[in-house]
Order: C-alpha cells, then sequence, then structure tokens
C-alpha cells in the first residue's frame, strides 16, 4: 500500500497499520509542496490520470488516486487543506475521506523542521484515507483515528457517534451546486442534480438552499485568508518579497479571489486573530444546519480532470463551460468542510460524456465521519461505486 500526500515520514501511522494487518508497499507521487492539484515534479515526473493519460489524476495526492483506480492497492492515504483527498478521488473515480478536524493526528506530518515527537495539529489539514469502496475507507479511519498515544492518549479516548440512519431513505439532504464565486461546469452540476431527484424518490427529504443558509461565500473568503496566512509559514524568502510586492499594490475595492488571498498573506496577527474568530462563529452557524439536515451534498471540484497543464502556477487558467478562470480559484468547494473542520466522504458519481469520473463530496457535521461514510456506502449499494478504467 503506497503512502502519499505526507510531508515526512509518519511512523505512527505504519505502526496502527501495521498492526492491523496492512502490508506497506512504497510511496506515491505528489506535486512539489503539495499546493497543486496536479501530481508532477522534477524528482518523479508526472502522474496520469488513468481514465486519460493526457489528463490530471489530481493532487496532492494524485499518484495514490491513480494506484487506486488502476487497481495497483486497495488502500492510500494522503493530506488535506484544499481539496487534496477531495479532488484526486473526483479526478479518479475513486473515495476519499476528508475526517473531522484533528481526530487523526498529525504528529510526524508537519514541515521538514517540525519535531518529530511532539504532538502537532493544524487549524485547517487533516490527513485521511483513500479507497475503492466505502466500506474500505471505514475500516482505514476505524484504524487510524484516535488519539496520538504519545501524548492524549494518556488522557482520553476517541468515540464517533454512530451515522445518524440505517436507511437511505431516512436522510435529510441538503444539495449545493452552485458557488458564488466560481462557476461549476455543466458536467459535473447534472449528475449531482440528478443524484438529488433519484434521492427523493427514494424517500430523502432533499432541500436547496435558502435565506437562512449561511453564505458560502462570506465562509469561503474567511478561509482563503486563513490558508493564506497557513501557507507563509512554508514559502521562501523570494516569493513572500513578490507577495508582498503584489500586495501592496491592490485597490482597496478589489473584491477578487486572489486579492483576498494576498489580504490573508500579509495580514497582521491580530488580524488573523480576528479571522480566526469570525471562522468560529461560521462554524457554529454551519454546525447549526446539521439540526435539520443529515448531509450537505455539492461538488469536490468546479470541473473533471483537466488537461495536464505545466505552466507558471500563478499565470495558468482553467477552462469551465467555456470561461477561462483563474486556475487557484478552483479552491472554493474545499471550503465548507475545511473551514469548518468538518468531515467530507467524497465518492464517484458518474462520467462525462468524453469519460472522465465525476464525484460528489458528501458532508456531516463536526464527528459525523460515520454518517458521511456510511451515507456514501448506501449510495454505493443503491446507484453503484467504483468502476475500473477502460484497459485496467
Amino acid at each position: 500500500m503506497p503512502r502519499a500526500g505526507c510531508r515526512r515520514p509518519t511512523r505512527w501511522w505504519l505502526q496502527r497499520l501495521k498492526a492491523a494487518g496492512a502490508v506497506i508497499l512504497g510511496k506515491t507521487n505528489v506535486p512539489l509542496d503539495l499546493s497543486d492539484w496536479q501530481s508532477f515534479n522534477d524528482v518523479y515526473g508526472t502522474t496520469n490520470n488513468p481514465w486519460n493519460l493526457g489528463r490530471s489524476p489530481g493532487g496532492s495526492s494524485g499518484g495514490g488516486a491513480a494506484a487506486l483506480a488502476a487497481g495497483l492497492v486497495p488502500l492510500e492515504l494522503g493530506s488535506d487543506i484544499g481539496g487534496s483527498l477531495r479532488a484526486p478521488a473526483h479526478f479518479c473515480g475513486v473515495f476519499s475521506h476528508k475526517p473531522s478536524l484533528n481526530i487523526i493526528p498529525m504528529r510526524g506530518a508537519g514541515p521538514p523542521r517540525a519535531p518529530v515527537n511532539l504532538p502537532q495539529t493544524h487549524p485547517l489539514a487533516v490527513l485521511g484515507p483513500m479507497a475503492r469502496s466505502a466500506a474500505d475507507l471505514e475500516r482505514a479511519l476505524a484504524v487510524l483515528a484516535g488519539p496520538d498515544e504519545m501524548w492524549d492518549g494518556i488522557g482520553y479516548q476517541l468515540a464517533l457517534p454512530p451515522p445518524r440512519h440505517a436507511q437511505l431513505a431516512d436522510h435529510r439532504v441538503l444539495v449545493i451546486d452552485t458557488h458564488p464565486l466560481f462557476p461549476t461546469a455543466a458536467a459535473v452540476r447534472n449528475p449531482l442534480n440528478t443524484l438529488a431527484e433519484a434521492l427523493a424518490k427514494a424517500g430523502c427529504k432533499v432541500s436547496r438552499p435558502t435565506s437562512a443558509t449561511p453564505p458560502l461565500a462570506f465562509l469561503t473568503r474567511n478561509y482563503i485568508e486563513l490558508l493564506a496566512a497557513e501557507d507563509q509559514d512554508n514559502v521562501t524568502p523570494d516569493i513572500r518579497a513578490r507577495i508582498m510586492a503584489e500586495a501592496s499594490t491592490l485597490p482597496p475595492d478589489d473584491d477578487s479571489l486572489r486579492a483576498t488571498y494576498l489580504r490573508g498573506a500579509t495580514m497582521s496577527y491580530a488580524a488573523a486573530t480576528r479571522a480566526g474568530y469570525i471562522r468560529g462563529g461560521l462554524r457554529a452557524r454551519w454546525q447549526a444546519l446539521f439540526s435539520d439536515h443529515d448531509v450537505i451534498l455539492c461538488p469536490p471540484m468546479p470541473t473533471a480532470a483537466f488537461p495536464h497543464d505545466h505552466s507558471v502556477k500563478p499565470r495558468r487558467r482553467i477552462d469551465v463551460d467555456g470561461q477561462s478562470l483563474p486556475y487557484d480559484n478552483q479552491i472554493v468547494w474545499a471550503a465548507i468542510a475545511t473551514n469548518c473542520g468538518f468531515p467530507s466522504t467524497t465518492m464517484p458519481l458518474a462520467r462525462t460524456a468524453d469519460g472522465l469520473p465525476v464525484g460528489v463530496q458528501i458532508i456531516g457535521g463536526y464527528l459525523s465521519d460515520r454518517t458521511t461514510l456510511a451515507f456514501a456506502g448506501m449510495i454505493e449499494r443503491e446507484f453503484g461505486g467504483f468502476v475500473r478504467p477502460p484497459g485496467f
């Protein structure tokens, strides 16, 4: 079983997995600094998507998703802060689970200078499994989740609540298919809406956002600000200087996502603290939705797998139904689960007209990991799940 999406050896992962009987095969490819929805670098080259070798398998755990889809392994591991588990699963037609914040210890997964044996948490990032079925995700989570034995385990144990429902028809489902800050391709939206219709026919209570739904745009901007602030810990001095220079030229009325990122990257400690307080309020508002809904369904990414593009990242563009848009703005669908610390299970749903996989993101309330996994399993049994790419 390869290991992907982590920045340094995570020995405790291996210890838990080996104790459960896993056989570790090696490592799979990731992008430089784990900061891309592609998986290429100067050391190991380019990972292709098994469904179309000219397309990206996603990132950062694109090598792992490609290995799963191609049938090389049954289980993979990765990290997620901006869709690094969700995008590869969506692009390659496999399953992934971004767990609730901090239920899988982060020790050993920090940057190279971070001490290996000290407890580590991250305000946004998580570690999680990828597989070809919801059941395998559940098995992996059962092994990986729980306090760090070296530190937290002496004081508490993790007991995730059971799934909210045992039957598909009992679920209350909120479907969000449109993001106010970035368009989503029809090839991604249409399968989601087809699923929503099927769930309603199966007896689920399916609803759409209303004026009472917390504003997604505000949540997304807060997420991008905080993500930008976190990013600065790992940038080189020359990149930092370029960011500062670009931020200094921003017009006050520039509300683009690039401007949001630059302001987050250069904000003061006091401003970052205030943004963290705002995040706390947003988390509470979105958590309150789960009093009336069991899961939220939304796209994992705005498009299906896109062609390889190894040009300079700030200059890249992404095509969304004929619109050429900033490449980095694809991150918008990562905001709900990441900023709120919610669990998110991504699973294959359909294929585009040219045969590329399309997935769905299933989000639950904090610590409702077993609910999103169980719901994914019910969809898998009722409507189908993983399909092997042609030729594999």
